[in-house]
């Protein structure tokens, strides 16, 4: 058979299967998405976006412009930090905001929204470096920044009060509160306190960052009269000063 006419034989069916293919994946994410947040997608398009890590960005028609989760991402903070804080506004009526800002906080912080991605089974969805599927350090933030971009999809696709409840119900469960709130200890608050006390200069600085934009380390350093004291690690600033001021308590037996 000529070429030319093979490629006119072949090229429709070849179109047909990689259409087929792109319909079937599809409807394999919407069905997923539908088993995370309890009801079919109307907009796929926005948890296809919510799950593209800026590794797996693509090019737009917007000149510089790169599509990923990043504004998705931005949006989803915003909205779970709400309704987060509406939770436990009302929850604990007779607590002061530093106790309700301390709680919201390690709710949502890094390391924990990245363990309920993984729990509601977005760590198989999620799009990066140009597949699905491959491994990825544990501790990346890759998990939580796509769980904070779903919600961010969820709020469009299905409106606050739908979204409220998703996070409420879908989401908070996964959290022991009241552990959480008996093991509410603000380390470098209290380190504060205790040199107030006595007398003591306490500083906090950040001495070193490991890694890139998508997977850093922090190294933070606690100082008391202008001499080093401990240093702690974390994947953020606040919880490297925190695990460094955790072991200077320590050393220092504050009760």
């Amino acid at each position: 058979m000529p070429l030319a006419l093979t490629r006119t034989v072949f090229h429709p069916i070849l179109n047909f299967f990689r259409l087929s293919t792109r319909l079937e994946s599809k409807k394999k994410l919407s069905r997923s998405i539908a088993h995370i947040i309890g009801e079919r997608p109307s907009n796929l398009r926005l948890y296809q976006l919510a799950l593209r890590h800026t590794s797996a960005s693509k090019e737009t028609n917007i000149k510089g412009f790169r599509e990923s989760n990043e504004r998705l991402e931005y949006l989803g903070d915003a909205v779970l930090g709400m309704v987060i804080a509406e939770f436990l506004f009302k929850k604990y009526p007779y607590k002061d905001e530093g106790f309700l800002t301390e709680i919201r906080s390690r709710i949502v912080n890094r390391e924990t929204l990245n363990l309920i991605s993984r729990k509601i089974g977005l760590d198989d969805l999620i799009e990066y470096d140009g597949s699905r599927g491959r491994s990825m350090p544990a501790r990346t933030s890759m998990y939580g920044d796509a769980l904070e971009a779903l919600v961010g999809a969820v709020y469009l696709d299905k409106g606050f009060n739908f979204t409220r409840r998703f996070v409420l119900k879908e989401l908070l469960v996964h959290y022991d509160l009241e552990a959480l709130v008996q093991t509410n200890v603000n380390f470098k608050s209290r380190l504060i306190e205790w040199a107030q006390r006595e007398g003591k200069e306490v500083r906090f600085e950040i001495i070193q960052e490991k890694g890139n934009s998508h997977y850093r380390e922090f190294i933070a350093q606690v100082t008391v009269n202008d001499e080093p004291f401990t240093t702690g690690s974390g994947y953020s600033k606040k919880k490297a000063e925190q695990a460094a001021a955790e072991k200077a308590f320590e050393l220092l037996q504050i009760k």
